[in-house]
């Protein structure tokens, strides 16, 4: 009789185990932060929900609000496109890693102009978003799209109005391409912009754009793609035209030297090579390196373990550029090596 009970006992604990280790696996992954990698995001948690059950709730409110959410202890992780510098990781205890590689695109709603027909460069686009140039017929306009036939139309400039590392990766580059935007607005998340027409997310900007005459804004292609949005063309360094693909955010991205950056931290925008996009930019994962929830953490370690590996295909399809496995290997090094509960590497290397 007490074998019989003791039995019972072991069965009732072993199906308590399974019982909590299902709950647990099926607690979902969260995080909050860049709108940027958004749509690949998404694809993928749909993917990995079908396949493992485990779900990723993650919300798409902008780079400086993942960065305050993961700051604040509020999510699992944070997602920004404006990498933080080694110090402020440092301080904050977190540490970073590139995730996905895209563009962002000027975009625009000029009547009878279709997608990559508008020539700009980046001189003339921060005039315009400086106010400088106020016409789609203006003269600077006109002389890089000799072919084009330009209206009097009024541009209206839409504008990031939250804090983003699209914001970032646009300013960042105008800011190159033009001193009167370095020394007026310069470059970060979040910016003061001369004139125009906030909105909130990539979507918001692809949403007023469309339905403004004239507008121009500013998006990451999927977004452009998805809505069958007019992209411009791009004058690059090298002084060639281009248009944003994936080819093109791959060549940008192929000058990217990963191995020699303190922390990850590396800008793309305004890469030397002929076929480069000239505001190509990663996306960037933040962990803590000693985290609370050290289960979480490792959950959401196998979940952007998969999305490189089997995400990869995904991400091309919606003009992303997949990380280069030696970016990877890098990136899985620093997970073994600075992500860590009790003096033990919480990545398990599977």
């Amino acid at each position: 009789m007490q074998m019989r009970i003791r039995i019972i006992k072991r069965l009732a604990l072993g199906l308590a185990a399974a019982t909590w280790t299902l709950a647990a696996a099926a607690v979902d992954i969260s995080g909050a932060g860049a709108t940027f990698p958004y749509p690949i995001y998404a694809k993928w948690a749909d993917a990995y929900k079908k396949l493992t059950g485990i779900g990723l709730n993650y919300q798409s409110i902008g780079s400086g609000g993942g960065i305050k959410q993961i700051k604040a202890k509020t999510v699992i992780f944070g997602a920004s496109d404006m990498p933080l510098k080694p110090d402020d990781l440092k301080a904050a205890g977190l540490v970073q890693f590139p995730m996905i590689i895209g563009g962002v695109v000027p975009v625009v709603n000029i009547k009878g102009v279709q997608p990559g027909q508008l020539h700009l460069d980046g001189a003339t686009v921060a005039s315009i978003y400086l106010g400088d140039i106020t016409q789609w017929n203006d003269a600077q306009i006109k002389r890089l799209n000799p072919q084009l036939a330009l209206p009097s139309t009024a541009i209206a400039p839409v504008y990031r109005s939250d804090g983003s590392g699209t914001n970032f990766l646009f300013s960042d580059y105008l800011s190159k391409a033009n001193p009167k935007f370095k020394s007026n607005v310069g470059a970060n998340t979040s910016v003061q912009w001369p004139t125009g027409i906030g909105a909130k997310g990539n979507e918001g900007v692809a949403n007023m754009t469309t339905q403004t005459d004239g507008a121009i804004g500013y998006v990451e292609y999927a977004y452009a793609k998805q809505n069958k949005m007019a992209y411009t063309l791009l004058t690059n360094k090298a002084g060639v035209a281009v248009a944003p693909t994936a080819e093109s955010f791959q060549a940008a991205a192929a000058n990217a030297d990963w191995v020699h950056a303190d922390s990850f931290y590396l800008i793309l925008t305004d890469q030397a090579g002929a076929k480069s996009w000239p505001i190509t930019g990663a996306s960037f994962i933040l962990l803590y390196k000693q985290p609370d929830d050290a289960a979480s953490v490792n959950e959401a370690l196998k979940f952007f373990s998969w999305a490189y590996k089997d995400g990869a295909s995904m991400a091309a399809e919606l003009d992303y550029v997949p990380l280069p496995a030696p970016l990877i290997a890098q990136v899985k090094k620093t997970w073994a090596s600075e992500i860590t509960s009790s003096g033990r590497p919480i990545w398990s290397g599977k």
